[in-house]
């Protein structure tokens, strides 16, 4: 062969286009397609070629011997034996961008509430990394949320991940809506996992508001869309908050539920053949959680992620799994009484039942002395309520309840706050000293 000959080879095969490796489905059961594809890596976006103009987008969540498992973004009608697939990219990039801000979102960025679609001139990892734990700033200064209950007795730190615990109907997404409203706070994105589709507009317009929405960027995956969707959307939206942290931003990211994170990827587990453990949990939802909320924090810039996640306590009980898991690698959590709820005390906040594991750091002597008087009050009131309640308690026998008695009704006052007002720090601590300062006694004839 000539030596012409093969430079024309040569500039032939630069310039052809190479066919794209293409495996075959095998077989479809349950949530999950497996397919002859090999050499994909974990994590590859693929494309199940249903027929003509009709494709289903899918990701490699696991491996069977030779075969790929693969999980559809969408509904798997109509996948048969021997659909081709076809590997696309890793599903590890997400747009961003300041468009973004006061719109309502796709797990893949797509708007769904009516508008254009934003411009976005920016990528974020999917599956970011926690910053380094040597280079995060430590958490310093209060983040204001203007919620008396938690700015009072609970206070957030910049950079804190904070979980907000309670049952169904006690109020958790009206609490979002007021802090999402009322925070001192650059960006807000918030992450709506698994809410049923009718909540979705409710928090948006009722508890967001346009003033919240305004600087905010809200994440939806509804509890009919694939598990890995939900998954996807609360990687997404931290991701979203991961990009603005970067530029300098004080960001508060709000996710609901973590808890409905956790059963959409029960669902991804089971289906790849994971053991169930706790109640039904894989191993795979307890390594998810922390490489979730480790990415929100302080990194070594100037920008932040203060992060609230609620967790759903099925049947309000506090010792399930997943609670039991986001107590203990989080930075603190508030609890959400359905009692307080039920006596039309809202937000329904169980201050002793709750704690702030950086309030200590970021507070003032004063308003650490006023938290614990406040403390005070409520233990000592608890621990007498059923002699006070029947009316066996003889006044002067404990000097606490004696005081408890005088100031409680003021502290649960304090402690209660109608949607639309969002009091300064400051305010707030002038209420809590006044609400735990004991009235004059009144004079006896």
């Amino acid at each position: 062969m000539s030596l012409v000959d093969l430079e024309r080879l040569s500039r032939a095969l630069r310039e052809s286009e190479p066919l794209p490796l293409q495996g075959r489905v095998i077989r479809a059961t349950g949530l999950m397609v497996e397919a002859s594809l090999p050499r994909v890596p974990l994590g590859t976006a693929c494309e199940i070629r249903v027929s003509e103009g009709h494709r289903v987008a899918a990701e490699v969540v696991g491996f069977s011997g030779a075969s790929a498992l693969l999980m559809p973004f969408g509904e798997m009608q109509g996948i048969c034996e021997n659909c081709p697939v076809v590997p696309r990219e890793s599903a590890a990039d997400v747009a961003v961008g300041d468009a973004m801000l006061g719109r309502v979102v796709d797990a893949g960025m797509r708007p769904i509430d009516g508008g254009p679609a934003p411009r976005l001139d920016g990528k974020a990892a999917l599956h970011g990394k926690p910053p380094n734990a040597m280079a995060r700033r430590r958490i310093a200064d209060p983040m204001t949320l203007g919620i008396k209950s938690l700015d009072g007795l609970l206070t957030l730190g910049e950079g804190q991940r904070l979980g907000v615990l309670a049952g169904p109907g006690v109020g958790k997404s009206v609490l979002l809506g007021m802090v999402a409203r009322h925070a001192l706070a650059d960006v807000i994105v918030v992450a709506l996992v698994g809410e049923r589709g009718r909540e979705v507009r409710e928090f948006v317009e009722r508890d967001l508001g346009p003033e919240g929405l305004r600087r905010s960027i809200v994440v939806v995956a509804t509890a009919d869309e694939p598990p890995l969707v939900r998954v996807r959307a609360a990687m997404a939206a931290t991701s979203v908050a991961e990009h603005f942290r970067a530029r300098g931003k004080k960001v508060l990211l709000l996710v609901d539920s973590l808890s409905r994170v956790c059963m959409a990827q029960r669902e991804i587990g089971l289906a790849a053949g994971e053991p169930p453990t706790a109640k039904g949990y894989p191993p795979s939802v307890f390594a998810l959680m922390p490489r979730l909320v480790e990415r929100a924090g302080n990194d070594a810039g100037e920008g932040s992620i203060t992060a609230l996640y609620t967790v759903l306590a099925e049947g309000d009980d506090l010792t399930d799994p997943v609670v039991d898991a986001a107590k203990a690698i989080l930075d603190g959590h508030v609890v959400l009484s359905r009692k307080l709820a039920g006596a039309g005390h809202f937000p329904a906040v169980d201050v002793l039942a709750s704690v702030s594991r950086v309030m200590n750091d970021i507070a003032t002597p004063q308003h650490r002395e006023l938290a614990r008087r406040a403390r005070d009050i409520l233990s000592a009131y608890q621990e007498s309520a059923d002699l006070i309640e029947v009316g066996a308690y003889v006044a002067g026998s404990n000097p606490r309840v004696d005081h408890a008695l005088r100031t409680i009704a003021a502290l649960r006052a304090f402690l209660q706050q109608p949607p639309e007002a969002h009091p300064t720090l400051p305010q707030t601590l002038e209420l809590l000293a006044a609400a735990v300062a004991a009235p004059p006694e009144t004079s006896r004839a």
